[in-house]
């Protein structure tokens, strides 16, 4: 079984992406690593150079800024990487620049892959999220965050990244036929330094709603603040992946919430009744799940 890891990124330092750990939390399933890195000046080619592992193939792009609204771009971006997997590659794993996979879930991970390889009703892999908040020690817990998605693919010319690169689809807007696994994606994207955080949103705002996000910001806050735009949130109780910890340790802003405000808002109390009790299941999917 051959294994090809995918992703892309651009200006990883000034966003405060944490890719490094994002690529090392999968090289040990991987046989090769495609990279896409956007032309930038902060040092992320650099960056991602110096991982020094033969493993790593770098792809190196130009975004297109026609691109930019809706997100398109990053779903144009991610196909570029993936584009460069080996031909004779049996699953394509891809991992964002802000998503880590736990050291435990790799041998699941494996196994879930081996015995969905010769299958051909299985196109992909899917997995839990947990979405970490404002701080490390908090998670999402509304249906504002996306409970799974997929993150393993199976090596095939008719799979593309759909949208904004959340997930994917095949042939002519399929949604793909999953195995769901226990594994999860630890999703990053919301504990960065608050400077940091503020220049993502007003740089990720210009994907979505095109370059005028990015005059705006000018005259805007230089700071993100997490205590504003909060949807329910609760206390992280288990461990992060080893390889992020480094990190964590150097976090040096401060996340003043009361958990005790965080409620269920009135809509996600509505869709877990709708579920619970009448087996309507109103949640967003795009896929579709293959009974084990």
């Amino acid at each position: 079984m051959k294994i090809s890891g995918f992703s892309f990124v651009k200006n990883a330092v000034r966003f405060e992406y944490p890719v490094i750990e994002s690529i090392k939390s999968i090289l040990p399933l991987c046989d090769e690593f495609i990279i896409a890195i956007g032309k930038c000046d902060d040092g992320t080619l650099e960056l991602i150079q110096n991982i020094n592992d033969e493993k790593i193939k770098i792809v190196e792009t130009e975004w297109d800024d026609s691109l930019r609204e809706g997100g398109k771009v990053l779903a144009a971006e991610t196909n570029k990487a993936l584009k460069h997997i080996s031909t004779d590659s049996d699953w394509a794993f891809y991992i964002q620049a802000d998503e880590v996979i736990h050291e435990n879930c790799l041998t699941p991970i494996k196994r879930a892959m081996l015995e969905s390889k010769d299958d051909k009703n299985v196109d992909g892999l899917l997995f839990k999220y947990l979405h970490f908040y404002g701080s490390f020690d908090y998670i999402g817990a509304s249906s504002n965050w996306y409970s799974h998605e997929i993150r393993v693919i199976k090596n095939n010319a008719n799979i593309y990244s759909y949208k904004d690169a959340q997930g994917f689809r095949k042939n002519d807007n399929e949604k793909l036929n999953v195995k769901s696994i226990d594994a999860f994606v630890y999703h990053y994207g919301w504990v960065r330094e608050p400077e940091a955080m503020q220049r993502k949103q007003s740089n990720f705002g210009s994907l979505y709603r095109g370059k005028k996000e990015l005059e705006k910001a000018k005259t805007g806050p230089k700071k993100y603040i997490y205590e504003n735009s909060i949807h329910k949130i609760a206390p992280f109780k288990g461990s992060h992946p080893k390889i992020i910890i480094p990190r964590i340790e150097m976090k040096n802003w401060t996340f003043d919430y009361e958990i005790s405000m965080s409620r269920i808002s009135l809509k996600d109390r509505s869709k877990k009744i709708l579920k619970k009790y009448f087996g309507i299941d109103t949640y967003y999917k795009n896929y579709k799940i293959v009974k084990r």
